[in-house]
């Protein structure tokens, strides 16, 4: 992610209780059919935004970006799933 604007979160972005709690540079996979990205495909959080709905951007390992995803369609793997079960 060199040479990439890294925008921090807003303060009052704080997910819901129902919703993912996702950093940047935080590791995911699809877990739904997207365009251009198949189900199972992990990549890494770019963005994270929203106050009333907390959203994803992330750029996939296959090289689709794609943003708007929160848990429907992506789920944390690795290191971040640890962390967020904790």
């Amino acid at each position: 992610m060199c040479g990439m604007t890294i925008w921090k979160p807003h303060a009052l972005a704080t997910p819901h209780a129902d919703q993912l709690d996702l950093r940047i540079g935080d590791r995911v996979e699809s877990i739904a059919e997207l365009p251009g990205v198949p189900m199972g495909t992990a990549g890494r959080v770019l963005l994270a935004n929203g106050f009333n709905w907390q959203r994803y951007r992330v750029l996939f390992a296959n090289g689709v970006e794609a943003g708007d995803l929160d848990q429907r369609t992506i789920r944390p793997i690795g290191r971040t799933a640890k962390r967020l079960a904790k």
